[in-house]
């Protein structure tokens, strides 16, 4: 099979040109054709030689995503199902905020955590995306839509540190001066709680921003609701968290998403207010969405604006995230 040229970041295209036998220089023209100038066939590459671009194409394939579907919502929120070109789909939502276009990309086919209320639940794990399909979903919708998108956001389907290095690749990409541009102030990445990543990440330094799915600040709760909490409880997870904030001076966004006579009450307020006390936070709350055969339902407006002001009112700076209007 061949390669997807678009896995390949700017120092390993460097290489690829060496091992070509070609000056290095052309690798910076080919990231610029693929990651700025959109081409979706080699040819069009009209600046490198034609024995350069057979080259390429005998070894290389642009991995040119399929739109199989698009949704347009009544907000003006574009939901993207697409053909990975292996027989499997993903997918990918374009948002509009006065800030700007942003967009939230899957990392795996399928998910392996298992949450309760998450529709992902119900999609099988068959793998992890590559960098260059974690890219292309960006890409995609930049050729559909005529458009540049400044934000992205790892929350579709699939852990994205349960594909960590394919992330890291993606961002380092997507960061690339040479081609998109995207700062990693625009990027955020969502996490379950895989607590050894976050460290690593913490590490790294990156400044992208990071959102945890927290979603309830008792152990019995969030291990109901979350699988993962069986492996890493909350206690493990704030440590991390921590280790992150201290490390990097950046806040983390703490998911919360609002169950009807589950985590809505006041008293579970008052815990998620003990957990984060003291922390360099936001918690963004979410009017959670009954998916099918799903145990949790949406809390009513009622509930949700009354959790968010307690929040607020205690010192924990809380907002209600903008729901996708079908």
């Amino acid at each position: 099979m061949k390669k997807n040229i678009k896995d390949y970041n700017l120092d390993d295209l460097k290489q690829v040109l060496i091992d070509l036998g070609e000056k290095q220089y052309r690798a910076e023209q080919i990231f610029k054709w693929i990651f700025v100038e959109h081409v979706t066939n080699f040819d069009e590459m009209t600046n490198i030689s034609i024995e350069l671009r057979e080259k390429l194409k005998e070894k290389f394939d642009l991995h040119t995503f399929k739109i199989l579907q698009k949704q347009v919502s009544k907000d003006g929120t574009k939901k993207y199902l697409f053909d990975t070109l292996d027989g499997n789909a993903i997918e990918s939502v374009l948002m509009e905020y006065k800030h700007g276009k942003t967009i939230c990309v899957s990392s795996q086919i399928g998910c392996k955590m298992g949450c309760k209320f998450c529709a992902s639940t119900g999609i099988k794990f068959v793998r992890s995306l590559t960098a260059g399909e974690i890219v292309e979903q960006l890409l995609a919708i930049e050729r559909d839509e005529n458009i540049k998108i400044s934000n992205l956001v790892f929350m579709g389907i699939g852990e994205p540190l349960d594909n960590y290095d394919n992330v890291m690749q993606a961002i380092g990409i997507l960061n690339s001066q040479k081609g998109i541009n995207m700062g990693a102030r625009h990027i955020s990445i969502s996490t379950s709680g895989l607590v050894p990543k976050i460290y690593e990440l913490a590490d790294r330094d990156m400044q992208c921003t990071l959102s945890i799915s927290l979603h309830s600040a008792d152990n019995e709760k969030r291990s109901q609701m979350m699988p993962v909490n069986n492996t890493y409880n909350i206690q493990e997870l704030m440590k991390a968290c921590k280790y992150y904030i201290e490390k990097t001076n950046k806040r983390i966004s703490f998911e919360y998403a609002l169950a009807k006579d589950n985590n809505d009450n006041l008293d579970d307020a008052d815990k998620l207010i003990k957990l984060l006390k003291g922390m360099l936070c936001h918690v963004n709350l979410i009017p959670i969405n009954k998916i099918e055969n799903g145990k949790y339902n949406k809390s009513t407006n009622e509930n949700i604006i009354k959790f968010r002001d307690y929040l607020n009112k205690k010192g924990i700076v809380a907002t209600i995230r903008r729901e996708l209007r079908v």
